[in-house]
């Protein structure tokens, strides 16, 4: 009698143990997206710019200018929280895949760091944010589905952008703007971090003309959401 009760339990609990399909992971991506875009994002390390200061040396027009490079800064962290956990989706490679989420969930620092300077600043998010967010997901997918090489060479060269992209902001940052800068920098050093760990992983580089092709958008992304 008891071998018969643990047939049938063994038989039927396959129904309860049902694996996580696709729709199971889109779903959770869409909560996920829901949160980035809430603009909830915490932060798990310290906040680079330390303690808030009531009283920052910026005139009008440069918290202004700080404001649209940071909005910048928060958008390409909104398209790298989408961009990483697509690719991460279509990616059939475990070893890959956990790289790709690790990133994402370091750049989820970078997102509460950028949207806490632009409080301080009084200034706000882009608008366009659920837009960056869905391109920037859709083409993250089409890249996990273009073999682990080359979805790491795709990560591997989005960070090199970025790298250069927060080397440009610190040029041109107010050189009083400390705390901006502190955070510009340590965002830097956490691309370059994220870019050796594709190349390591075995990450291919990417054709030239891909390469030109997100230089391209990329400035119409940085464009826009310097002013809106």
């Amino acid at each position: 009698m008891s071998g018969a009760s643990s047939s049938a339990a063994a038989s039927a609990a396959p129904g309860f143990l049902r694996r996580r399909g696709l729709l199971d992971n889109l779903l959770g991506e869409v909560d996920r997206a829901l949160q980035v875009l809430s603009n909830n994002a915490h932060a798990g390390r310290a906040y680079p710019a330390g303690a808030e200061v009531a009283d920052e040396p910026l005139s009008a027009q440069e918290k202004r200018h700080a404001a649209g490079l940071m909005r910048v800064n928060h958008v390409g962290e909104v398209c790298a929280q989408a961009l990483y956990r697509g690719q991460a989706v279509a990616c059939s490679d475990p070893s890959a895949r956990a790289l790709l989420r690790d990133a994402a969930a370091e750049e989820v620092d970078h997102l509460a760091w950028c949207a806490r300077r632009l409080g301080e600043l009084n200034s706000h998010v882009s608008l366009f944010n659920p837009l960056w967010y869905a391109g920037s997901f859709a083409l993250g997918l089409a890249a996990g589905r273009a073999g682990v090489p080359r979805n790491l060479g795709f990560m591997a060269e989005t960070e090199r952008q970025v790298e250069a992209h927060l080397e440009s902001h610190l040029k041109i940052l107010p050189d009083q703007d400390v705390r901006s800068r502190n955070v510009v920098e340590q965002m830097k050093q956490d691309e370059i971090n994220h870019r050796v760990s594709a190349e390591r992983a075995g990450a291919t580089p990417l054709p030239l003309p891909i390469r030109g092709a997100m230089r391209a958008l990329s400035r119409v992304m940085t464009t826009t959401a310097y002013w809106i």
